[in-house]
């Protein structure tokens, strides 16, 4: 299964970058790994949903006919780390080819990526600055894939 991660906009922060490399680096051990940071937009004078839209251009953009579109929103749904691993099991005996998860802007999603999306997941009830979220999802599908298979990265 190809999994691939688009982010809005790009990170300056090196712990970030750090965080989100460890992860980026183990992935292709478990599956076709892409992560993606889409150009960020000039926000000065735009309203929410322009920005949305604008947002929503660019992600729709990178998205093939046959991805499997995951959200990741507050309202989606919630996993612990082992029901993520099986949530990913499901796709792959079911034939999942492309899996896109994305973490929008700020503002969220433009109604036409809430129409194109198969799904919406949460990382947590709290909420986490954007930078944060990207290490924890990176983090969290190592996590899955490495549960899948019994290894000891998770335990028990």
């Amino acid at each position: 299964m190809r999994v691939k991660v688009l982010v809005i906009g790009h990170t300056h922060e090196p712990y970030v970058k750090e965080g989100i490399a460890r992860y980026t680096k183990r992935l292709p051990h478990y599956c076709t790994f892409e992560y993606v940071e889409l150009k960020d937009i000039a926000t000065k004078g735009l309203t929410s949903d322009i920005q949305k839209n604008k947002e929503g251009e660019l992600i729709l953009k990178q998205l093939k006919t046959e991805d499997f579109l995951c959200l990741l929103d507050e309202k989606g749904k919630s996993f612990t780390s082992v029901n993520f691993s099986k949530h990913i099991e499901k796709k792959q005996l079911a034939g999942t080819k492309s899996w896109v998860l994305v973490i929008g802007g700020a503002h969220g999603f433009s109604d036409e990526v809430y129409a194109r999306a198969n799904e919406q997941a949460r990382l947590s009830d709290m909420t986490f600055p954007h930078d944060l979220v990207r290490i924890i999802l990176v983090e969290q599908l190592y996590r899955a894939f490495s549960i899948i298979r019994g290894e000891g990265y998770h335990h028990i």
